[in-house]
């Protein structure tokens, strides 16, 4: 506890009531209403000091803490809610993991822009459609964040990018990679303007993705592992797939963002 100078109270039975917020499950915290809400609604949970501390440095709201009281880890210092201690086995008991973490931490859930919002600003952005594991949407929000893309869409049937395995998969890059989600993926996708959009499919018929290029703006689709995207997204787009190796028909969600991420990328990215 040396060089942090905090409040903290220590919680050393399960059963303590101040624990309860730490133990409630994702329906807890942010109801499917609050999840479908982009003024920002309920609650998402951080773990481990990186995320934490991503998540406040992006302007989110903490409002509660547990640390681990033999290592506190310097952000616990800053943010201005409650903090609690927990020994290794009241810390487990919310992870669920072999190794406790230093800090988990409540923050409010923030608001998010609108699809037409975040495409305005935007040269390139990844589309999910029924991307339904949220171990896939935390990579590819990692994937797209770390080659430079700006922004993801999601449709109401994807993962939620706040999501525990998500935010532990993306290690918090969801705060530096701004998502917005619609009911109506279609429509909203016909209403950009000036996007190129490419339709990622398995189909030997659709143009090699090393024979793109991509223009100053453009929008990639990924679509769900068991049955790709649906007719009516690749009915808008220039079907593409990745060159497979003979008996392989694709990749999974996760990895094929990866590449065309990496394929496509505005020229500027990786100068950022």
């Amino acid at each position: 506890m040396a060089g942090i100078d905090v409040h903290i109270e220590i919680i050393d039975e399960p059963d303590d009531p101040r624990f309860g917020q730490f133990r409630v499950n994702e329906r807890a915290l942010a109801s499917r209403a609050q999840k479908r809400d982009d003024a920002g609604a309920g609650l998402f949970l951080a773990e481990g000091d990186l995320v934490v501390e991503r998540a406040f440095r992006a302007g989110c709201v903490p409002t509660a803490a547990l640390v681990d009281t033999d290592r506190i880890p310097d952000v616990a210092g800053e943010l201005d809610c409650p903090l609690y201690g927990g020994g290794p086995a009241i810390r487990a008991l919310v992870e669920k993991m072999g190794f406790p973490l230093s800090i988990l931490a409540l923050f409010e859930r923030p608001s998010r822009p609108s699809v037409s919002e975040l495409a305005s600003s935007a040269h390139r952005l990844v589309v999910a459609e029924a991307v339904d594991n949220p171990v896939n949407v935390g990579s590819i929000v990692r994937n797209a964040a770390a080659l430079g893309w700006d922004g993801l869409v999601l449709d109401h049937t994807s993962a939620d990018p706040l999501s525990r395995r998500s935010l532990r998969v993306a290690m918090g890059t969801a705060f530096s990679l701004p998502h917005a989600r619609t009911r109506h993926l279609a429509d909203e996708l016909r209403a950009l303007e000036g996007f190129e959009l490419y339709a990622m499919t398995p189909d030997p018929n659709a143009r090699p993705l090393d024979e793109v290029n991509a223009g100053p703006r453009a929008a990639v689709m990924i679509g769900s592992e068991r049955s790709g995207l649906s007719d009516e997204l690749v009915d808008l787009a220039i079907p593409v797939r990745i060159p497979m190796a003979a008996g392989v028909d694709s990749l999974n969600a996760a990895a094929a963002t990866a590449v065309v991420c990496w394929a496509l990328r505005a020229e500027s990215a990786m100068r950022r």
